[in-house]
């Protein structure tokens, strides 16, 4: 009686493992996107396919899709929001963004110059991060935004003759390569290392995301970032591509970029 009992018990273990693959498989061949994910993922770095899990598919397409829902809010006239640029992806001399907002002095935050300036996206997330920081008893601090081409060129070339070429290219974009010349890049507070030991350092550290604010550059990811680490260094991405890029991609904001770059053009 038991050896029969446990003979309808392998057999219903079996016919349930079966049933599920079956089920996955028809879920795959009813969804190409389930497919797609395997196909974006076998085109990114060896890092990248080691580190990122994705183990239901089904439910990381449906983070995906808000977030691709999400880019399509904002302006259509100018570069998509999640816009990848890198060492690899650029944007032309004669890029600007439309309707840059120059930042004057104010009571959400505080600024370094008078030559400060912010896509409109990027501008009204600002004041909202601001508020948030200063009920907490932070003032943020904005010690650089958009950079044309010709201004990353020439600071580039400044770096390059003060630390070598091979230092400035871990620490400075190249023209037409920075995050900056998209018009939605933050460097915040006094754009050094001890940035993450002061009080504003740590509060966007912890809280950044929440209001859409991405870290670019890591620690311990020079490697898939092209960069050091830069604790001031905050690109606004949106709230839904925050969520996403915790959840799903080890919060490294270039595996994201990078995936979702590869999932529109495949």
């Amino acid at each position: 009686m038991k050896k029969t009992l446990l003979v309808l018990l392998f057999g219903l273990s079996i016919f349930t493992s079966c049933n599920a693959k079956n089920q996955k498989k028809e879920q795959q061949e009813i969804n190409p996107d389930l497919q797609k994910i395997d196909l974006v993922m076998s085109k990114m770095s060896e890092r990248a396919q080691k580190e990122i899990i994705i183990e239901n598919k089904t439910e990381f397409l449906h983070d995906l899709n808000i977030v691709l829902e999400e880019e399509k809010k904002y302006s259509s006239e100018d570069l998509p929001l999640y816009y990848l640029i890198d060492k690899k992806h650029n944007v032309g001399s004669e890029y600007e963004p439309k309707g840059l907002i120059n930042l004057k002095k104010n009571e959400h935050f505080n600024i370094s110059r008078n030559d400060l300036s912010l896509r409109p996206e990027a501008y009204e997330a600002l004041i909202i991060l601001s508020d948030a920081a200063k009920n907490d008893g932070q003032k943020l601090l904005v010690s650089s935004t958009y950079r044309s081409y010709t201004y990353q060129k020439a600071l580039f070339e400044k770096w390059v003759r003060i630390d070598g070429l091979e230092e400035a290219e871990r620490e400075s974009a190249r023209a037409g390569t920075s995050q900056h010349q998209l018009g939605v890049a933050i460097d915040f507070g006094n754009i050094d290392d001890s940035f993450i030991q002061t009080a504003q350092g740590q509060w966007l550290n912890n809280n950044a995301w929440k209001y859409g604010w991405s870290l670019s550059f890591p620690q311990n990811y020079e490697d898939i970032t092209g960069y050091r680490w830069e604790c001031w260094h905050y690109r606004y991405l949106g709230i839904p591509a925050c969520q996403m890029q915790k959840k799903w991609f080890k919060d490294v904001q270039q595996f994201m970029l990078e995936f979702i770059d590869l999932w529109k053009n495949s």
